[in-house]
């Protein structure tokens, strides 16, 4: 079986400062793990993706997530937040 979750249920953060939203995962297999952000009144849109490679994932609008297999985390992170994020 395979299962996602988000265990901050809130986050709130300062403008300019670090966000960090944890993503742990469990899965047996393969893994594809994706980042979307939705908008008001706008669909989903891809922040980023992991597929394979490189731990350390570049995404769209300075974030980046980095994929930990021995920690089963693939955290989103940002080092300064801003409030259009």
């Amino acid at each position: 079986a395979q299962s996602v979750t988000q265990p901050d249920v809130h986050v709130t953060v300062s403008e300019g400062a670090p966000l960090e939203l944890r993503c742990n995962y469990s899965s047996s297999v393969s893994l594809y793990l994706f980042w979307y952000v939705r908008y008001p009144n706008q669909g989903l849109q891809l922040l980023l993706k992991y597929t394979s490679g490189n731990s350390l994932v570049p995404g769209m609008k300075g974030f980046k997530a980095e994929f930990r297999k021995n920690e089963t985390s693939f955290h989103l992170k940002k080092p300064s937040a801003h409030w259009s994020d």
